[in-house]
């Protein structure tokens, strides 16, 4: 799986972004087959990434906050929690069937040392337990630890380094050297393997190596999308050369919208309304694309509703593993899909923190709370960073709005855009929600939530000491613990 951070279609070539600079992802599309209509979990990224590695959604493996409603969470430096471990990860169940698995890139599930992938079935890591935010002075906030396997082998700007002010770094191509050999070794010693390959250079602030530095017509985050094309591209290459290809299922995606409140540093929701953090299109409509040459026919377009969750379930099917019984699996089997263009019905969830923002069946949309985002003191009534340059009446709004009574309901297909609201008294609405209402009915009926691991923050358990420190001469002092709750903006 290739899971990048906040990109989304409207970056990509054949999503129609005018730039046409990842002709790697775009023939990826041209050799398998192009999702036109696929979900992250989540708005954010911790949230969207639990759901990935769990099948489920943030509501059920606890990644969420209740400290207000409605709030976005997510795992920076200073968070307590992480992934629980009752989750059933999906390289813990690969492991049942002989796969060596290894994550290169961004963690997110918890950076503390109970939460980090080696405790969680990864037989390999390298990468971070939390984005590459920085540079810190190592006093007041250190630096975010690089990790190899289950021991930090340096820090982001220190010892990996990131020139903030002109966005040049090399880390993407160390992640793609990583990958290759990953996979070299695996194939030469003819075992299963799980690549979570996932770097985070399109998250700001964004970087690219000097062989991508000021390549883009759209600047520095145009050259992250094109060196993470270039790597794409070689990942695809790789399999080909070993001849495993056709024994390989990859699958390109990103783990919520473009950010726009980033501007000239985020990426392009295309049609969509606005991005990052809202559970408008914008914020969980991302790109996704299979492919596996000798099963996916090449050129297949599907317009089936297919969401992050379900890479859990359909790896595990590739792989001839049943998913856990005894708890609900959010993700379907796309197999039947991917290999027969098969189409089946299911409901796509829009969480926001601990509540069910909307929901998606079939053509329709059904929104049971509207929320863009807080005003700010100096931001006027009709600006929305979340929605840089959008202003819809009525559906972006500043304030919480409760439409569970009476649902704002959109035809997704024909008005991807969400502006034109059907009207609540027309035949179109009444039976779209003739079908909507039971499902929600039922779904909040039997919904178990899992115990917010979002909760709680503490400076102590900032990336003071990672185990590994002590070989570099690198432990930083530790401050008392006085753990408080999280505060969420959004």
């Amino acid at each position: 799986a290739v899971v990048s951070t906040q990109s989304t279609g409207g970056d990509i070539g054949v999503n129609g972004c005018w730039a046409k600079e990842t002709p790697h992802i775009d023939q990826m599309a041209a050799d398998g087959m192009l999702f036109m209509d696929f979900y992250t979990a989540n708005p954010l990224c911790s949230p969207s990434r639990a759901a990935l590695m769990s099948g489920r959604l943030p509501i059920r493996n606890g990644f969420y906050s209740t400290n207000a409603h409605a709030r976005n969470a997510y795992t920076p430096q200073v968070m307590v929690g992480g992934i629980h471990e009752y989750e059933q990860l999906l390289p813990e169940l690969l492991k049942d069937a002989g796969y060596k698995s290894k994550i290169i890139g961004k963690w997110h599930l918890g950076h503390r040392d109970q939460y980090l992938p080696l405790r969680h079935g990864f037989d390999e890591f390298f990468g971070s337990g939390n984005c590459h935010f920085g540079p810190y002075n190592d006093v007041n906030q250190p630096n975010i630890p690089v990790y190899k396997n289950d021991k930090m082998v340096g820090r982001y700007y220190t010892n990996f380094t990131i020139v903030k002010g002109t966005g040049e770094s090399n880390i993407s191509q160390i992640f793609l050297e990583e990958g290759l050999s990953f996979i070299e070794s695996q194939v030469k010693a003819e075992t299963p393997f799980f690549l979570y390959w996932t770097p985070d250079a399109t998250h700001g602030p964004t970087y690219a190596s000097p062989m991508f530095h000021n390549k883009s017509i759209r600047g520095r985050y145009g050259d992250a999308v094109m060196e993470m094309d270039y790597c794409v591209g070689r990942i695809l290459d790789t399999l080909r050369q070993l001849q495993v290809d056709q024994d390989t299922f990859v699958f390109f995606t990103s783990d919520n919208g473009a950010a726009t409140y980033s501007k000239i540093q985020g990426g392009d929701n295309g049609p969509f309304l606005c991005g990052k953090e809202t559970t408008y299109e914008g914020g969980m409509r991302e790109p996704g694309i299979a492919w596996w040459p000798g099963t996916i026919k090449p050129g297949q377009i599907t317009h089936q509703l297919g969401t992050i969750m379900d890479l859990f379930t359909t790896s595990l099917s590739i792989a001839g593993i049943k998913p856990p019984s005894d708890r609900i699996i959010d993700g379907i089997d796309l197999t039947p899909t991917l290999i027969a263009g098969n189409i089946q019905d299911r409901p796509v969830w829009y969480y926001r923190g601990d509540e069910m923002m909307a929901v998606r069946v079939g053509a329709y949309k059904a929104h049971y709370w509207l929320w863009t985002e807080f005003k700010g003191k100096k931001q006027p009534e009709t600006y929305f960073s979340f929605c840089q340059g959008q202003l819809v009446p009525n559906v972006t709004v500043h304030d919480q709005v409760n439409h569970t009574t009476d649902p704002v309901v959109f035809n997704i297909n024909r008005d991807p855009g969400e502006k034109y609201p059907l009207g609540q008294h027309s035949a179109e609405y009444k039976a779209a929600m003739k079908v909507i209402s039971p499902i929600v009915a039922e779904h909040k009926a039997t919904l178990i939530k899992g115990e917010p691991s979002l909760n709680y923050c503490d400076n102590a358990v900032m990336n003071w000491a990672p185990a590994g420190c002590g070989d570099l001469n690198y432990c930083l002092p530790i401050p008392p613990s006085k753990p408080k709750l999280c505060y969420w903006d959004h």
